[in-house]
């Protein structure tokens, strides 16, 4: 059986990232799989890895069952927003927290890449912007999504990584939120 674990990576409980992890989840369980969730935003956890990779900090409860479901999961769905076109603060935090040597990737002396400790893992990424597509791609060469995708989830063995780009937010009429949850939910009952 498939076990899907959806992050929502939004501080915002009322946001409109909250209804597409809904959503999907809703798709899901049309299936016979298994779906967990994390929303960053109810995890109790400081967000500052203070001492970098030198000396690690002890991980508070939330972080260590984070870290189970992550490993559990056969495929992850990270939903948030692209802020000044990197993720939220606390998402960042939640990841430079979880991500950790030994946890997601094992260093190998002398190479400059890792062992990927969580392969065999998909994923998608579900991204809420204003920014339209087409500008975060050929004018600023999508930053957040190469620096996720590949810098991060790749860099642990994660793959493929799919991505989901929604946007504009800003201003978008009901109609247009409302196309994006069906195509969310489909995504969801595909386990896409």
């Amino acid at each position: 059986m498939k076990k899907i674990l959806i992050i929502n990576g939004h501080p915002n409980k009322e946001s409109f990232n909250y209804a597409i992890s809904e959503v999907y989840k809703k798709g899901v369980n049309r299936t016979d799989s298994i779906v967990t969730q994390i929303n960053i935003a109810e995890l109790e956890f400081n967000p500052n890895l203070a001492f970098g990779y030198h000396k690690r900090i002890k991980l508070e409860p939330d972080l260590v069952d984070a870290i189970h479901k992550i490993k559990e999961a056969h495929h992850i769905v990270w939903i948030f927003p692209i802020w000044w076109y990197g993720y939220p603060a606390l998402m960042k935090g939640f990841i430079d927290r979880t991500f950790l040597p030994g946890i997601t990737f094992e260093p190998i002396d002398g190479s400059p890449f890792p062992k990927k400790l969580l392969k065999g893992k998909s994923a998608r990424l579900i991204i809420t912007a204003d920014t339209p597509k087409w500008y975060d791609l050929l004018i600023m060469k999508r930053p957040t999504i190469n620096q996720f995708k590949k810098g991060t989830l790749q860099f642990c063995g994660i793959k493929p990584v799919k991505v989901t780009y929604i946007a504009p937010i800003k201003n978008s009429s009901s109609n247009f939120r409302e196309k994006w949850l069906k195509k969310v939910l489909d995504l969801g009952a595909q386990l896409k």
